[in-house]
């Protein structure tokens, strides 16, 4: 049986960031127009949290009975290890998945917004239809543009509307900007990848595109947030705090131009992760203290 450690390391702890930083982002926009609900951005961080690790558990269910997983490069992979069995880690995903749905519908109901569990639900269905199904969308190449829409336009815009119960141009642009940084995790992941996938079957955009132009991807993807940055900056002054993590993923861009491979490419996930999380954090204050 796969330990307590174990089982923290399969819910990939270390790609939490890209559910923070867009409820961030939304909980700012949302205290821009004086809408911030404490409690309200919680329950949907808890959503977000959770349907992160849902995904991750779902992920390694699905790729580990495909056998994706057997000569694996990355992080731990409790199915394709044999540390646990495929059926734990499916109820694992399954209960991350019904937390979601807890939380979400205590916040709709308290906001009266019962729209967004239409909303909730193709969450749920994109988490697990991204390897799992007969024709799971994540082994087609369609992975980063998912990653984009439920970490980016969903996460943030949700909480903002939920709060606020409209949207904003600074909303719109912090879930583009924080969309990027999560399709970039995911582009330096596949990236890392490539010879596995490629031989497994999983045809990734990485695959498609070539470690060439998938590192050119992962650079223009990177530099997506800090652009818009500069652009808000020019109405917000305070917005240029968003620069502080671009010594965080200016190595990580360095090394992924530099041609690095395999287990090289694990940093580059890390501090790609972490500038997203660092640039959600001073843009959400920014747009808080405006």
């Amino acid at each position: 049986m796969a330990t307590v450690t174990q089982w923290v390391q399969g819910a990939r702890v270390r790609t939490l960031p890209n559910s923070v930083a867009p409820v961030l982002v939304g909980a700012g926009a949302a205290a821009a127009i004086d809408a911030f609900v404490w409690w309200q951005s919680l329950l949907a961080l808890v959503v977000a949290l959770s349907l992160q690790v849902g995904v991750n558990y779902a992920n390694d269910y699905s790729d580990g009975i495909r056998g994706t997983d057997t000569e694996r490069v990355g992080p731990l992979r409790l199915v394709g290890s044999g540390l646990a069995t495929a059926v734990s880690v499916r109820t694992a995903a399954f209960a991350s998945f019904a937390v979601a749905g807890v939380a979400g519908t205590v916040l709709v109901a308290a906001t009266g917004r019962w729209w967004l569990l239409a909303v909730g639900a193709l969450c749920v269905l994109g988490a697990w239809f991204y390897t799992g199904g007969k024709r799971p969308y994540g082994y087609s190449g369609w992975g980063e543009a998912a990653v984009f829409l439920f970490f980016g336009p969903v996460a943030v815009l949700g909480t903002l509307y939920v709060q606020a119960g409209r949207l904003t141009w600074a909303g719109l642009a912090g879930a583009v900007a924080t969309g990027a940084f999560s399709a970039a995790v995911l582009v330096a992941n596949n990236l890392r990848d490539v010879p596995t996938d490629r031989a497994a079957g999983k045809i990734t955009l990485a695959v498609r595109l070539g470690a060439a132009r998938t590192r050119i991807f992962y650079c223009v993807l990177v530099a997506v947030p800090f652009l818009i940055t500069l652009g808000a900056a020019a109405g917000e002054p305070w917005l240029l705090a968003g620069l502080l993590a671009a010594p965080l993923v200016l190595p990580a861009a360095r090394r992924v131009g530099a041609g690095a491979e395999g287990l090289s490419l694990i940093p580059v996930l890390r501090d790609t992760a972490l500038a997203m999380l660092v640039w959600a954090l001073g843009t959400s204050l920014a747009l808080a203290f405006s």
